[in-house]
């Protein structure tokens, strides 16, 4: 099972907001896939071409590289604290990654999927820097919305090029865009129309967001560029081409064809350089995660580059270099979570980055907001009142309270986990409910449905909190057998839920795991490893990596071992000021 998650641009550090979309959704989801016994790639990087690397080291006074160096590294440590459990996260500046993608270029060349024409091409009056169609606003001619972009209208949905925009302005500096004839490379998207639309009418499962909207991008497919006038990118590997200093291909172009080459990087750093295939080709499944402004590049641009490189748009063909490769079973798109109703922006200052996020209040209460209360299907408004009141009610009362008093309980009375006697109706009825929470649970994650999952894992906690309020333990004294039994249903509860709440938390699982006595990983964390590249010994930079295969977490209940000694819990989450939910932490924007 592949799953490709978007991959981070490399401009700045990355806030709260990105993660909502690509971050922790494709963690949660492999988790539990892997907990469910399936083989799972989980691969992406930092996305480092294009204009805005080159217009942010501009602002930094360094390098592209030197830019690119930087956030590569910034971003590969912040998602490390946050957890997310990658078998490879790399970037788009390897050897590996050039070569992947001029190889999947020319298969599409040599199956006359791109064909080369001119246009008119929008460039900076005052820098004569090539402005990126999405470094460039407008009125959209279509419906009239005045914050289009140069490639599409996200209030209509329709497909644009900068010049169709009326009243066009640079998103850099104002200015308004100089258009100039040059010649690029065009992908023929209208050549996999037919292809494409069968293959959207057996993706049923969709969310309906994502589905609607490529349905209707489907109806207006156009020849999209995939070059642009810069010298930051991957070079066109063509005559005429190779050697033009101004010609690279299109930063989405290469993004997009990233998912491929980290595969592929991923395999030959295992010293298997085929391994990748099987994550790529049939009966492997293949689930991507993003934010909703890069549906279009996963549902229909991605799809098309696959069909191109297969030979099977309306052209025919050959396939190329990579044999016949899957398109993604699912493109699990979030939508954005936002403050005080407006996009994440640090121009405005309304931005919370990661990585103070996580000195301020660890991964798993950030997890666990954007899992049941994130951007799942709606544009969702992030507050510090919201935060605290879940993070203290729902953590720390509801499922830390369950884990100290029912472990403190146990350790006070027996040293140890208890032995059960006859079990009673209630005992009986708790169990019940969760034997059938691991199907519910399971089968909305495995449809990426994270807050009907999160949730339902929550009712079992306050069922069991329930369960220990009206069967009171501590009053049992005179009856041991009894309050064992209770102490033994509430500790299994404690350690099912936890294997429930693993892929939302799995840094405090841990913690749960080792308070009831276990031993050994139980949710493994992804490391950053410092590597050389495989193509050029000179370069050297961060990837995450890890081995997920030997964690003891399974999606099983497994019964706990009577006599295992028990230690004194300590909290497993603090309980926040409330006074944090009126105005957030100092370092915060002030929200109104």
């Amino acid at each position: 099972m592949l799953t490709a998650v978007a991959w981070p641009y490399a401009n700045g550090p990355r806030h709260i907001g990105h993660v909502s979309g690509f971050g922790v959704p494709s963690d949660v989801f492999s988790r539990y896939m892997r907990m469910s016994g399936h083989r799972v790639l989980m691969v992406s990087g930092t996305d480092e071409h294009g204009t805005p690397i080159s217009v942010q080291a501009d602002k930094e006074n360094l390098t592209t590289r030197e830019l690119a160096d930087k956030y590569n590294r910034v971003i590969a440590e912040d998602l490390q604290g946050l957890g997310l459990s990658y078998d490879l996260f790399t970037r788009t500046t390897t050897g590996n990654h050039y070569q992947v993608v001029q190889e999947l270029f020319l298969a599409l060349w040599r199956n006359g999927y791109v064909q080369a024409k001119t246009q008119m091409g929008a460039i900076s009056p005052s820098t004569g820097r090539t402005l990126p169609d999405r470094y460039i606003e407008g009125t959209c001619p279509i419906c009239g919305y005045d914050g289009a972009r140069g490639d599409q209208c996200d209030n209509c949905g329709n497909q644009l090029d900068p010049i169709d925009l009326k009243n066009p302005r640079s998103k850099i500096n104002g200015e308004t865009p100089k258009f100039v004839e040059t010649e690029h490379l065009f992908l023929d998207l209208p050549a996999f129309s037919e292809a494409l639309g069968s293959w959207l009418s057996t993706r049923k499962e969709w969310r309906p967001n994502v589905l609607k909207f490529s349905e209707n991008l489907l109806k207006d497919m156009r020849p999209r560029a995939i070059t642009r006038d810069i010298d930051w990118g991957v070079p066109v590997p063509l005559d005429g081409w190779r050697d033009a200093p101004m010609k690279k291909f299109y930063v989405w172009f290469d993004a997009v064809i990233g998912y491929l080459s980290a595969s592929v990087e991923w395999a030959r750093r295992t010293g298997d350089a085929d391994a990748w295939k099987e994550f790529w080709t049939d009966p492997a499944q293949g689930y991507y995660f993003m934010g909703k402004d890069n549906i279009v590049f996963h549902s229909l641009i991605w799809p098309s580059l696959l069909l191109g490189q297969n030979g099977a748009g309306d052209k025919g063909g050959e396939a190329g270099a990579f044999g016949t490769l899957n398109l993604p079973t699912e493109v699990v798109s979030s939508e954005f979570l936002t403050m005080s109703g407006s996009k994440f922006s640090t121009s405005r200052g309304t931005v919370i980055y990661v990585r103070d996020f996580l000195k301020e209040f660890g991964p798993d209460t950030l997890r666990y907001f954007i899992s049941v209360a994130g951007p799942e299907n709606q544009d969702t408004d992030f507050t510090w009142d919201e935060f605290v009141r879940r993070s203290n009610f729902e953590l720390a009362n509801e499922w830390g309270n369950l884990v100290n008093r029912s472990i403190s309980m146990a350790h006070k009375n027996v040293g140890a986990i208890p032995a059960p006697t006859a079990p009673t109706a209630a005992d009986a009825e708790l169990k019940a409910l969760v034997r059938k929470a691991f199907d519910t649970v399971g089968d909305n994650l495995r449809r990426s449905r994270f807050k009907a999952a999160a949730s339902e894992a929550m009712r079992v906690v306050g069922a069991a909190n329930k369960y220990l309020s009206d069967e009171e333990p501590w009053k049992r004294k005179d009856d041991p057998a009894r309050r064992d039994t209770i102490l033994h249903t509430a500790l299994q509860v404690v350690a099912d839920a936890n294997t429930l709440l693993t892929p939302f938390l799995p840094h405090s699982a841990q913690k749960v795991h080792e308070a009831l006595g276990g031993k050994g990983v139980w949710a493994s964390q992804p490391d950053l490893r410092e590597v050389t590249d495989l193509d050029d010994p000179s370069i050297q930079y961060p990837v995450l990596t890890g081995d997920y295969a030997s964690d003891q977490a399974k999606w099983e209940s497994v019964d706990i071992e009577v006599g295992r000694p028990l230690e004194k819990p300590t909290p497993l989450f603090p309980k926040l000021d409330p006074e944090l939910g009126e105005t957030g932490p100092e370092w915060a924007p002030i929200v109104k």
